[in-house]
């Protein structure tokens, strides 16, 4: 949203999953609705298996052709103020001969937060830590969930990785996706949605 607002328009996006294939990297989202939110936008998605050993290699490499395919000039990360995350994503986008743009940061979380629903951002939490638990997965960010986010004392952006979400409605999609909840997973300290699309 920040991003467009600032005059750069959205291309391609760009998605790592792990080595099956199956399911986004980090978030543990199955390839079939990651690909209902890219035909939502009007956009095309490129999907990239990987093992975290090759991560880095091979996003440079997944930049470098999408500069060449879609003559992209910059990469967008919702980073807000973690420095060594901004200095990794400008490392593999200078790689790539290409821009690193972070339109979120140092922007203020909760109001943020505000901001985007105001806006008519809709998300739901699709994994989180044990300190939320699984009672949190699924839930759709509302002022009311940020204050519960708060009384755990849970950053209500997650930009410590409490949590993620998964973006189901927004004014870049051309329609709602819905998705439903068909199991909850545990792996290690942290808990994740299987979703499927309805």
């Amino acid at each position: 949203m920040n991003a467009v607002k600032a005059g750069h328009a959205p291309t391609v996006l760009l998605n790592m999953l792990n080595e099956q294939g199956k399911i986004s990297r980090s978030h543990g989202i199955p390839t079939q609705v990651l690909a209902a939110q890219a035909a939502a936008m009007g956009l095309p998605i490129h999907m990239i298996e990987s093992s975290w050993n090759d991560y880095e290699n091979n996003f440079i490499s997944a930049l470098q052709l999408l500069r060449k395919q879609y003559q992209v000039e910059g990469a967008v990360f919702g980073d807000i103020d973690l420095q060594a995350h901004r200095d990794w994503e400008e490392k593999v986008c200078a790689a790539a001969d290409i821009e690193a743009l972070l339109p979120l940061w140092q922007m203020r979380r909760k109001q943020l937060v505000i901001e985007m629903l105001a806006a008519g951002i809709a998300c739901m939490i699709v994994s989180c830590n044990e300190a939320l638990g699984e009672a949190f997965l699924g839930k759709k960010m509302t002022l009311e969930l940020m204050g519960a986010l708060e009384s755990k004392g849970v950053d209500v952006c997650g930009e410590n990785g409490e949590f993620h979400t998964l973006v189901t409605d927004c004014h870049l999609f051309l329609h709602p996706i819905n998705v439903e909840i068909s199991a909850k997973l545990k792996h290690g300290n942290y808990w994740f949605t299987d979703l499927r699309m309805m």
